[in-house]
């Protein structure tokens, strides 16, 4: 018999078990954190925009026409001038009658009774730049006393659609306008 060289027996080697870590992204991708940044400004722009948000009145409208209405229910107080756009009111109730002077013209009403006030031409502004403009027009047709105010539908009728939060900056809140 043939010798055969022994070899020497080599261990079977075992797997290798090794612990993976993954490691997880701390913080928002930059992806978010540029989205995040618009929303902010967009906030940011929109508040701002609110807060510059000026009517002015003027004296000559445009135009005759007013194709849009917002009717409110509105209190005038007795005897205290109120300013809607830049027309002054002022009002004293007697039973069943008010007057009423708008800009210094005085004119009685009874119960039912209207008074238009003349058009007027408004320009909104937000951040300094026109977003709307409009010519105006307010009627008043008088309720009737309520305390020591008298009460009125108020027409407010533009030349264009106005959302009601801008034609809302003309009416002072002191006259408690609801909307009807």
């Amino acid at each position: 018999m043939a010798t055969e060289p022994i070899q020497p027996t080599q261990p079977v080697p075992q797997p290798v078990t090794k612990t993976v870590v993954i490691k997880e992204k701390k913080g928002w991708g930059l992806g978010t954190r540029i989205l995040l940044w618009l929303i902010a400004i967009v906030v940011v722009v929109s508040v701002i925009a609110v807060l510059t948000l000026t009517v002015a009145v003027l004296e000559q409208p445009t135009g005759t026409s007013f194709p849009y209405t917002t009717t409110y229910r509105v209190s005038l107080p007795d005897s205290q001038q109120v300013t809607i756009g830049n027309s002054n009111i002022m009002v004293m109730t007697m039973d069943n009658e008010v007057d009423t002077s708008v800009d210094g013209n005085k004119e009685r009403l009874a119960i039912g009774q209207e008074r238009t006030i003349s058009a007027r031409y408004a320009r909104i502004s937000a951040l300094g730049i026109p977003i709307i403009d409009t010519d105006f027009q307010i009627v008043l047709t008088y309720i009737g006393p309520s305390g020591s105010n008298a009460l009125f539908d108020m027409k407010v009728m533009t030349s264009r659609q106005v959302p009601e939060i801008l034609i809302r900056r003309i009416i002072p809140p002191s006259m408690n306008a609801q909307p009807i």
